[in-house]
């Protein structure tokens, strides 16, 4: 450092302002200064600039998995997360913590490594929260608890969404729709896109004056095979599914297939909260509707940086709705 601020022409206490940033430093002066470094290669020591700080420069990404590992979609939320952290100087730490993991969660938040918090997979009640928060580490939430008055969060808007994805098909023509959901064991739990995606999917087929069904599926292929095959014998008339089980759909297009009903030509596909990614593996592509992950991802980590730094206000809410896309799976009934 004394070599930078010695070929800068300043301070050393100047070249430490301009790695910190807690003090204002003219552009003219950081500019020499990081010209310095650049000539002399000069590397800040991380855990040292922490130490002077009280900062790590890390963030954590904290979200259940299983053996599936991560999909197409939610892959683009850590993308998103990623991106805003590495952009701002920060490094993103995934972590699989799940909402009954809080003995795990505790521990992390003890150890102080981390600035702050990004919680996934989030639940209407959430026992994470209230551990991140006794623990006082910064939080945003990608997801909502039931109670978001004192919480900062970004989540997508599934009462638009699904009202989009249902107006589609009731325009075409489709009445008998039914909604493949994520498992029983998830609504039943409280998983928040389980139970608010159950909820508006009621509320839309209501406003058209139509009966809902909704089919729980595990999420596998498998599961969505066994969900179409429920579903069909509640409805053998069914002419649309909305189905927001990525790890569902193809299982529920094979069984389809099986059955000799044509996509769209007998039944129309809609997969809601999913990425093009995904939807254009299909045969046909999938109309869907179309996940802003990414764009929450990196809404939810800048969120989390101006409140670390103490900026933007008290709390971040915003709710993003997904966007329909029209490929080959919907068409009118019978067409």
């Amino acid at each position: 450092m004394h070599d930078v601020a010695r070929l800068a022409q300043v301070s050393v206490s100047t070249v430490s302002y301009v790695l910190t940033g807690t003090r204002p430093i003219s552009a003219a002066t950081r500019t020499k200064v990081l010209a310095a470094m650049a000539e002399l290669d000069y590397q800040p020591n991380a855990m040292a600039r922490g130490l002077a700080t009280r900062r790590s420069r890390i963030v954590g990404l904290l979200m259940p998995m299983d053996e599936r590992g991560l999909g197409a979609t939610e892959t683009a939320f850590v993308t998103g997360a990623a991106a805003a952290a590495s952009a701002a100087g920060y490094h993103l730490v995934l972590s699989p913590v799940g909402a009954g993991d809080l003995d795990d969660l505790r521990r992390l938040a003890t150890q102080r490594m981390l600035d702050g918090v990004v919680l996934m997979e989030v639940q209407v009640e959430d026992g994470r929260v209230a551990a991140l928060q006794e623990a006082g580490v910064p939080l945003v939430l990608i997801g909502r608890t039931g109670d978001t008055g004192s919480l900062s969060y970004v989540d997508i808007d599934f009462d638009q969404t699904v009202r989009a994805a249902v107006d589609h098909v009731v325009g075409l023509g489709h009445r008998r729709i039914v909604y493949v959901n994520h498992s029983a064991t998830a609504i039943t739990g409280g998983y928040g896109p389980a139970v608010r995606t159950r909820d508006a999917f009621v509320a839309a087929m209501a406003g058209h004056g139509l009966e809902p069904l909704m089919i729980p599926a595990e999420d596998s292929a498998a599961g969505g095979r066994a969900a179409l095959a429920a579903a069909l014998a509640q409805a053998p008339d069914l002419t649309a599914v909305l189905a927001m089980n990525e790890s569902a759909i193809f299982g529920i297009l094979g069984e389809l297939a099986v059955r000799g009903r044509a996509v769209p030509g007998d039944v129309s596909v809609v997969s809601m909260v999913t990425s093009p990614q995904v939807a254009e593996l299909a045969q046909p592509a999938l109309t869907a509707m179309t996940s802003p992950g990414a764009a929450l991802g990196r809404i939810a980590v800048e969120a989390l940086l101006r409140q670390l730094d103490g900026v933007g206000g008290d709390h971040h809410q915003q709710l993003l709705p997904c966007v329909l896309e029209i490929r080959g799976s919907t068409g009118p009934p019978g067409g």
